[in-house]
């Protein structure tokens, strides 16, 4: 009886409920256990949301411009060490909207030394008590320093509010005092980016999927995406409020339309070559943007 109850306890696979959302007006149901992809989600992943585009960047021209861009962004780094200068790249948005792959291409030849991710687990009972600010201002840049954010100090603008993990008073401070928190980090000199990767609901769903059913992905797959997945709605509250209050002229969000990867990928790390003006910038290589896929501020959401 003690072995079968600690097999029991000790499953990689936890029941997981049936799926009940709205999408588009319509009721739908979603066994994300089943691994058979619903005709419905497999059909309308890639145009969900308004995205722009029913074909996905070529594989060829992705993989040839991308490594123009990183050759860019190369040059850009050795800029930042000869010169002493800091940055900071905000990654948002929903699960899987796909922060950490346009952070892995966007640092993929950057020199580890001076280029770092900063993905940070839930605060420990001391940081509870701190200045909320205080444990992401412990990562930022020293001189010569790329530093990217897979989430931020706005998971208070989103995910702690609809999930509960924070009180309406905390919420509503944060709102107000984080346009003044940022004014001081472009004030100091640093080069700062806000990036929201905006994905439709099917491919969200899609994408949660795959890394269910994927050996190599599921360890990215938690009951808390579920959870987030029946609150789309309240997501997008939160999203839109925070976009509002938090969009300045100092500070700006750019959106990136993200349910092709790859031309999200190359939106973001063109947004960031295209704004400094480090030595020997080619301009022709870089490109110009891709105006249906990135824009500045909630508007273009």
């Amino acid at each position: 009886m003690g072995k079968d109850s600690k097999k029991k306890s000790t499953s990689s696979k936890p029941e997981i409920a049936t799926l009940k959302l709205k999408i588009d007006g319509k009721k739908r149901k979603f066994d994300i256990n089943n691994p058979t992809l619903p005709d419905w989600i497999d059909d309308g992943d890639l145009t969900s949301g308004g995205f722009p585009y029913t074909e996905k960047m070529p594989s060829d021209e992705y993989a040839e411009t991308l490594e123009k861009l990183q050759i860019e962004l190369v040059k850009m780094q050795s800029w930042l060490q000869k010169t002493g200068g800091r940055l900071i790249s905000v990654f948002e948005g929903r699960d899987a909207a796909g922060k950490g792959g346009t952070i892995f291409n966007l640092r993929q030849y950057m020199n580890p030394r001076s280029a770092r991710n900063v993905a940070l687990p839930k605060p420990s009972e001391t940081e509870r008590t701190q200045w909320y600010y205080q444990r992401y201002v412990s990562h930022f840049p020293s001189a010569g320093e790329f530093v990217t954010f897979d989430r931020s100090w706005y998971n208070r603008g989103g995910v702690e509010p609809v999930m509960g993990f924070c009180t309406p008073e905390q919420h509503e401070s944060f709102l107000e005092e984080t346009p003044g928190f940022e004014r001081m980090i472009v004030a100091d000199g640093i080069h700062f980016f806000k990036f929201w990767l905006d994905i439709g609901q099917t491919m969200q769903l899609k994408r949660f999927h795959d890394r269910r059913h994927s050996p190599l992905k599921n360890w990215k797959f938690s009951p808390i995406d579920i959870a987030g997945a029946e609150k789309w709605d309240d997501y997008t509250k939160a999203r839109d409020s925070m976009l509002a209050r938090t969009h300045t002229a100092y500070a700006p969000w750019t959106i990136v339309r993200s349910n092709d990867k790859r031309r999200a990928r190359v939106a973001v790390i063109r947004r960031i070559l295209l704004s400094l003006p480090y030595a020997d910038r080619d301009l022709a290589v870089i490109g110009n943007e891709d105006s249906l896929i990135i824009g500045n501020g909630p508007d273009f959401i």
